[in-house]
């Protein structure tokens, strides 16, 4: 009941979901029906063809005001039921215009045989209309070359002509010989355009090629020679500029570039008849001060090649330096008298940490809580290197004892000195009978007779 139903001035569509594509794409079932009148709606389509089968969907396609562009598509759900329709309803009256319905074919099948289209085309497209001209006098003139199966000139809604129309002919021969004969030849005072009739999106691919081509080849002749200037005053002007560059060569065209209200946007451009004056002129002016700001000056280029430009050194700024971790990385741990193998080198073993584990930026911890790693070393390779004699323990000299760096006191270190130790520590008495240095506190504080 809500199907085709009008809302917001649009007609709703409702069929059942179809989550496989591949049915829609193959286009079994689908049918193509045009020439309809504009007072058949998609309701009434569908009322039409709903005898011979079952409808997965059915629409009239329209333009953007909603007015049927005069086809549309039924899509049964087997093939069996659009074999039936077309041998029922093609060539059949729907609303006294006859239709024509066949099996749909797609876009890329069409443009597939769109050269033996061309080679063996019948529809002539002719233009430049006087407005008096109806379809019969478009028929009697062209009428001279062969048979005709139709021919119609384009009206408004008005009524009046649109200057334009098409006639069909039966043969290709006679289709050529009219085209040859009638293009650019005189009728009530105007020159006809005739040609072969084309689609829309055949027309439109080709305007699009030769747009193309007239852009590169103006892209070609300015290459090299177009100067793109910027920095400079908002009271510069296409005079001036052209007179600030006129004497590195000779200038085609000077122009400041301006937004809607006249007010210059602070760049413009300047074309040189020869490559060589162009770069000459980039050599001069290039940075040179100009109403106190430094001018930028550059071979011109376009929009896309310059967004690529500054994408392409995004993308190189991005690979030089992405968000890495620091330059030195964790600390790596290996265990005393651990042996490097074959020249490799391998990876850190986990550190086991006696107590809480340091967090970095909390340092200088407490005395006595610096916490100490615990090395896995394997049995049996537990060689110890040699000790400094000098150095008590791990934490420094043996008579700091727990100083304010919270170390411990080594007991090795209160054990008795060897005989090198000894004698280092006895060499001073040789000189105990030389006077001892005066500080100057005791130099300040001694009586003056002393």
């Amino acid at each position: 009941t809500l199907n085709y139903t009008v809302i917001k001035d649009k007609e709703c569509r409702i069929m059942w979901s179809q989550r496989d594509p591949a049915q829609r794409r193959s286009g079994r079932g689908n049918v193509f029906i045009k020439n309809l009148d504009a007072s058949i709606d998609n309701k009434a389509l569908h009322d039409t063809f709903t005898a011979f089968g079952e409808i997965l969907s059915c629409k009239v396609v329209t333009d953007k005001q909603g007015k049927s562009r005069g086809f549309g598509f039924v899509h049964y759900d087997t093939e069996e039921a659009a074999n039936l329709a077309i041998e029922k309803v093609n060539g059949m009256l729907l609303n006294d215009s006859k239709v024509f319905v066949g099996h749909h074919i797609s876009r890329t099948e069409r443009e597939a045989h769109l050269e033996q289209l061309r080679a063996n085309f019948v529809n002539v497209y002719v233009k430049n209309l006087d407005d008096e001209v109806d379809d019969e006098e478009l028929q009697k003139l062209f009428g001279a070359f062969g048979e005709i199966t139709s021919a119609h000139v384009q009206r408004g809604e008005d009524g009046e002509s649109r200057g334009f129309g098409f006639v069909n002919f039966k043969d290709h021969e006679a289709a050529c010989k009219a085209v040859n004969e009638l293009h650019e030849s005189e009728y009530k005072g105007q020159t006809l355009y005739v040609s072969r009739a084309q689609k829309k999106f055949e027309r439109e691919k080709e305007l699009r090629s030769q747009y193309e081509q007239a852009k590169m080849e103006k892209l070609g002749k300015y290459q090299g020679v177009n100067l793109y200037i910027k920095n400079f005053d908002e009271d510069m002007d296409d005079d001036k500029l052209r007179q600030e560059f006129a004497p590195y060569g000779t200038i085609t065209s000077a122009k400041v570039m301006r937004d809607d209200k006249g007010v210059s946007r602070g760049f413009g451009f300047v074309c040189y008849t020869a490559p060589d004056e162009a770069t000459k002129a980039i050599a001069e002016m290039n940075g040179r001060m100009l109403s106190k700001k430094p001018l930028y000056v550059a071979l011109a280029q376009r929009s896309d090649q310059r967004r690529q430009q500054i994408e392409a050194t995004k993308r190189q700024w991005q690979g030089a330096s992405p968000m890495a971790p620091s330059m030195y990385g964790p600390p790596m741990f290996y265990p005393p008298g651990y042996v490097q193998q074959r020249g490799a080198y391998p990876a850190p073993r986990p550190v086991r940490w006696q107590g809480a584990q340091p967090v970095p930026g909390q340092y200088p911890m407490p005395a006595g809580q610096y916490p100490m790693p615990q090395y896995p070393v394997p049995a049996g390779n537990r060689s110890m290197r040699p000790r400094n004699p000098r150095q008590g323990g791990r934490g420094g000299y043996a008579g700091r004892g727990r100083g304010a760096g919270g170390y411990r006191t080594n007991p090795r270190a209160q054990q008795a000195p060897d005989s090198q130790d000894v004698s280092q520590a006895e060499a001073p008495a040789a000189d105990a009978d030389k006077p001892a240095m005066l500080t100057a506190a005791q130099l300040a504080s001694a009586p003056p007779e002393e």
